[in-house]
């Protein structure tokens, strides 16, 4: 399903848009409650270690979950990867299998069972925050700081999959970007004894595309923030394309991206999620920008997960 976000989820003056949408929210929220209340609730002999969000989208879920793989790798931890599997979305999926095996169910818990079957000895849980049916041995929320919480209405009247109260229910906290102390307030006001890291997208294959002009296109949660990376690491962005999260890429698409970037005498660059959802006949035009999630004070944070495993 091809659908933009809408604008004024990120506008912090409260829109005439959000509050026609309350009702709605207000319905949302009460469903949300009588599943969150009567949901059975499933213990595992395994660690599993959530990585969340409340933000719908672009908060850097993926990047973290694979570090986190690495670091429970270099733990001597034989670690699977736990998903809803989605019938339609599978760029993550494709993502996450670079680094790990991948299992899928359209119940997280049944995957789980999988995992613990195949005598694995932890869990990463890419989301599922909201998925009751899970006992957490630790859990981790991600933010983005440009983004944080937009207009701090919950779906559809602003972003918000549930409010930030729900904190209360976390281990740890990441937030992709700089220091904010103001952030930082509001995180600890909703649970005081929660770890707070902050974490930044470190290229790892930058040196490719220096001093080329590049035509940028992404169909991510927050497309911006992969265009502002590439300026910071000193890509000369000719042209920057924005597309729906999880964008289902038609030839006529691709064609006409590819016929955009020759005009510009450009290359065309994009990321890897969007890569692994383009069809491998037209990757050999299309080049991607590899990540990986940097944690400041990782240290810090390992020892926060050797506590749990």
């Amino acid at each position: 399903m091809n659908i933009s976000k809408p604008k004024f989820w990120d506008i912090k003056k409260i829109s005439i848009f959000s509050i026609l949408l309350l009702p709605v929210a207000l319905i949302i929220k009460l469903l949300f409650f009588l599943k969150k209340t009567f949901t059975k609730k499933y213990k595992f002999s395994i660690p599993v270690i959530c990585v969340g969000n409340i933000y719908l989208g672009g908060t850097g879920k993926t990047p973290i979950c694979i570090e986190l793989n690495n670091i429970l790798k270099n733990l001597n931890k034989k670690t699977a990867y736990v998903r809803k599997k989605h019938d339609v979305y599978e760029d993550e999926k494709n993502l996450l299998e670079q680094s790990g095996p991948v299992y899928e169910q359209h119940k997280r818990a049944d995957a789980l069972n999988d995992v613990v079957e195949n005598k694995f000895e932890a869990a990463v849980l890419d989301d599922g925050f909201q998925d009751f049916s899970i006992k957490k041995d630790f859990s981790i929320i991600c933010f983005n700081e440009k983004q944080w919480i937009g207009n701090g209405f919950t779906i559809p009247s602003g972003p918000l999959r549930e409010k930030i109260s729900s904190l209360k229910r976390a281990d740890c906290v990441l937030i992709n970007g700089a220091y904010n102390s103001d952030i930082e307030n509001k995180i600890l006001k909703n649970n005081n004894s929660i770890k707070i890291f902050y974490f930044k997208y470190e290229p790892t294959n930058i040196d490719d595309f220096k001093n080329r002009k590049a035509v940028c296109f992404a169909g991510i949660g927050n497309p911006k923030n992969f265009f502002s990376l590439l300026k910071e690491n000193g890509i000369n962005v000719s042209e920057e394309i924005s597309f729906p999260d999880h964008y289902n890429y038609s030839k006529i698409d691709l064609d006409n991206l590819i016929k955009k970037a020759k005009e510009k005498n450009s290359i065309l660059l994009t990321t890897e999620k969007d890569y692994f959802r383009i069809h491998k006949d037209y990757r050999k035009n299309i080049d991607c920008l590899k990540i990986k999630a940097k944690i400041e004070k990782e240290n810090e944070f390992i020892e926060e997960i050797k506590r749990v495993i």
